[in-house]
């Protein structure tokens, strides 16, 4: 078992005695100076993490090889092409990749002496990562962190090739892939690391580059791959010993147990089943006094698909494979594939339905089929590993929890399981099994897991540290306080809030810092018309009891948009009257948030579509995490936007001309609205236009919040007033619309779009260039709105757009009719 390290020693110091560093601050805002950074290996993790480095504004020299050829930076040209054409995409925008410079060892080493962080991401090989060390260590300033993106070689054995003081500076920094989009990244110092380091690299990797931060042992795997590969591994035996189809598997390991859709199969094919049988390989050889280390081994099935070079998604075939539209999976007994067909138990189904995790247990308990066997079988010895190895590869519970989480995508982690399904029960379950030899391995459960008093792991006082032989506390490093409402394990009290107003569809709430926060209660924070009085509600409460308002919510998405299956109900009456007087209510909300004599302002993260969008264009400030997608879709339901969303385009892009020709900015608008297009982020839909220069892109969803209450504090303390209604709005008049709508005939007459899409696009043109008027004509936002009312009112009457809205509801997805 590993000795802690400096660094371990003074996080945990941190957290028992609270306020020890008197100049915690300065030392984060080091961490913001991380501006300079170069990564050492230019593969597929190599150049992901560079690129996301880029995407936060970081300056990477992305280093690899020298090329044979007269350009020696030909290899990295070639590997930075290559972002270009991944999905889903490594890079924020496609500028993006204008901050990242190629480089090569044999021209650029000096280079690094500018860096201040270091990320090696070479082949998982000691040797050649040693060999790498000795070459650039010469070369890096007194101040540079080096680290590497190692999956499991420990940390100080790779330390062994550094000089002394290089190796206070030293530390791993484990990506998932893909590391824009995974949360996840586990952090493990080197024994003799700084403390410092510790802190700055908390800041950054948790605010800048907007990771959950997990600080793991210097132990095989570290805690998200020794869990996640034990917990497949499990799922082999299982299957293996009740000889289970692999489709079936797939269908008892996903959703119903709270893993994601891919479940265990099609996973391991995504990830490759090479890649995977290397890491269990791994393991087994560094891990040879582990109880478990008979199970670290593979069926031989998928040694033969390796052999035939099946490798799974990247060969297209591996346990599954398309043949024609259907997809096949193996059968392992006969060798070959056959369809996919293979169904769950009615019972057992049922109890995967039951969300109650304490009745499901008993539920599986009692149930005699072999799936139930196989889905209680595969929980209690992940519990039994993880209760066993706490000590040795994590600080707490809540690490390995978190790390499940963040890294496999798991809803709860599996202390949590274990503590929701009835801890004294589990544990006296887990003891009997191993006394009766039915566990994947003898070894008893440690004294604390069942100590008769335990309850769980988690709680309000913090979680459960085999370390300390107590539960410990989050920690209160200055970088988490800006998490309002931080990822709450089981357990874990939700933070203190007052509520102000609250109805079935909204709540106004604050936590006594003069800003309110308005948050939907409908399914998708869906905008129905219970949530458009909220807003009108929240909107004078706020104007006349706090400094500002922030519309947030606690998950995402932002807002899928209006509320179909409320305007659905009344175009089926007849009542159409009742669905204007609607429309014109969300152009009131809308221009409330607007002119509201408080700052207001959207914390957004995940989907703002729709009218969701259109609250975003009319809020004074807009603060997005970096994976927000945000569009103007109306057009896929046969709709235009009409909560004042196209007004807002017609003005800004009378703003963007300055007095010059409207028609190309006109023309931009039109067509990301016309094609319903949603952007791949928000630094995109800053470049789009949907977010202004003055709205803010945060990288970490959880300081969303934080950032937002600034804002409007901000905005407030400077005497805010309102922006005035527009009186005088230039507009592109009949000639651009006629420009538009010459386009849109092309479009019809090669079969592009329908004759209904004309019919959309015409009425969308007409708005944007506020209506058939001379060009250069002046009107006011009530002009547009009235436009937009129209337009959008003349849609839903037609059968076309209702059997849209109609088809978009009962499938999910557009109907182009």
């Amino acid at each position: 078992m590993s000795a802690p390290s400096r660094a371990s020693q003074f996080i945990a110091q941190q957290q028992s005695a609270p306020g020890l560093l008197p100049d915690r601050t300065l030392v984060r805002d080091y961490g913001r100076r991380i501006r300079r950074a170069a990564v050492l290996g230019s593969g597929v993790m190599g150049a992901q993490i560079a690129a996301h480095l880029a995407n936060v504004g970081v300056s990477v020299l992305l280093f690899e090889l020298p090329a044979a050829e007269d350009d020696k930076n030909a290899n990295v040209v070639k590997a930075l092409k290559g972002l270009t054409k991944l999905k889903p995409s490594p890079l924020a925008t496609l500028s993006t990749q204008e901050s990242i410079q190629a480089a090569n060892y044999d021209q650029h080493l000096p280079e690094l002496q500018h860096c201040d962080l270091v990320i090696e991401a070479i082949t998982e090989r000691l040797d050649w990562k040693q060999d790498l060390y000795r070459m650039v260590a010469p070369h890096l300033n007194e101040h540079t962190i080096l680290a590497t993106n190692t999956s499991g070689i420990g940390i100080n054995k790779l330390a062994e090739a550094l000089p002394d003081a290089l190796k206070e500076r030293f530390c791993a920094v484990h990506f998932f892939n893909p590391p824009r989009y995974m949360h996840l990244l586990e952090v493990i110092p080197h024994r003799d690391a700084q403390p410092e380091l510790m802190e700055t690299l908390l800041g950054f990797l948790t605010t800048t580059l907007g990771k959950g931060v997990v600080e793991a042992k210097d132990t095989p795997g570290f805690i998200g791959n020794r869990v996640g590969v034990f917990s497949i591994l499990t799922v082999l035996h299982h299957a293996e010993r009740l000889g289970l189809p692999l489709d079936l598997v797939d269908k008892l390991t996903g959703p119903g147990i709270g893993r994601p859709k891919s479940a265990t199969f099609r996973t391991a094919d995504v990830v490759g089943l090479d890649t995977f049988a290397h890491v269990v390989s791994t393991l087994a050889q560094n891990l040879r006094d582990d109880p478990w280390h008979g199970s670290y081994r593979l069926p031989d099935w998928v040694q033969t698909l390796i052999e035939k070079g099946a490798l799974g998604q990247k060969t297209r075939a591996g346990v599954y494979k398309k043949v024609g539209k259907e997809i096949h999976v193996l059968d392992p007994k006969l060798s070959n594939y056959r369809r996919v067909r293979s169904a769950l138990d009615d019972d057992v189904r049922k109890i995967l339905l039951n969300r109650d995790i304490a009745q499901k247990y008993e539920a599986l308990r009692a149930c005699r089929h072999p799936q139930a066997d196989f889905l209680l079988s595969i929980h209690l010895d992940l519990f039994h590993f993880c209760a066993f190895h706490l000590q040795e590869i994590a600080h707490s519970a809540r690490d390995i929890d978190l790390a499940m989480r963040w890294g496999y995508g798991w809803q709860r982690g599996p202390f949590e399981i274990w503590q929701a399904a009835g801890w004294q029960k589990i544990a006296k379950l887990i003891t009997e099994k191993i006394a009766s030899g039915e566990m994947m391995s003898a070894v008893s459960l440690p004294q604390w897991a069942i100590d008769k008093e335990r309850v769980g792991v988690h709680g309000t006082k913090g979680s459960w540290s085999a370390d300390e032989g107590r539960v410990m506390p989050r920690s209160d490093h200055a970088v988490f306080r800006r998490q309002a409402f931080p990822e709450r394990l089981l357990g874990e009290s939700k933070p203190t809030t007052a509520t102000v107003f609250e109805t079935d569809a909204v709540r106004l709430w604050h936590q006594n810092d003069g800003v309110a926060v308005l948050s939907f209660k409908t399914k998708m924070h869906t905008i129905s018309e219970a949530v458009l009085d909220g807003i009108l509600q929240s909107v004078k409460t706020a104007e006349d009891e706090f400094k500002g308002l922030v519309l947030w919510h606690t998950e995402a998405p932002f807002s899928a948009g209006a509320n179909l299956r409320e305007a659905t109900s009344a175009v089926q009456a007849g009542n159409f009257d009742v669905v204007e007087a609607v429309v014109k209510k969300f152009q009131q909300a809308s221009m409330a948030l607007k002119h509201s004599y408080v700052p207001t302002v959207a914390g957004v993260q995940g989907l703002a579509l729709g009218g969701g969008c259109e609250f975003l264009l009319h809020c004074d400030r807009v603060v997005a995490a970096l994976e927000s997608y945000i569009g103007l879709v109306e057009v896929g339901v046969g709709l235009v936007p009409a909560g004042g969303g196209c007004k807002e385009l017609v003005i800004r892009a009378a703003d963007e001309a300055k007095g010059g020709d409207l028609f190309p900015f006109v023309a931009r608008y039109f067509e990301r609205v016309a094609m319903g297009r949603v952007s791949g982020s928000a630094a995109e839909a800053m470049q789009w236009g949907y977010l202004r220069q003055a709205d803010k892109v945060v990288f970490n969803p959880q300081e969303a919040l934080h950032v937002a209450r600034q804002e409007a504090l901000a905005l407030y303390e400077t005497g805010y007033r309102p922006p005035q209604r527009r009186q005088s709005i230039p507009v592109a008049g009949s000639a651009a619309m006629a420009t538009l709508q010459a386009q849109l005939v092309n479009l019809l007459k090669g079969g592009f779009i329908s004759a209904h899409d004309y019919e959309i696009g015409q009425r969308l043109a007409s708005i944007l260039c506020g209506g058939d008027i001379d060009p250069g004509s002046v009107v006011d936002d009530e002009w547009l709105l009235r436009l937009e009312v129209e337009a959008f009112m003349g849609l839903l009457k037609t059968d076309n757009t209702q059997a849209r809205i109609e088809h978009m509801l009962k499938t999910g997805k557009p109907l182009r009719n």
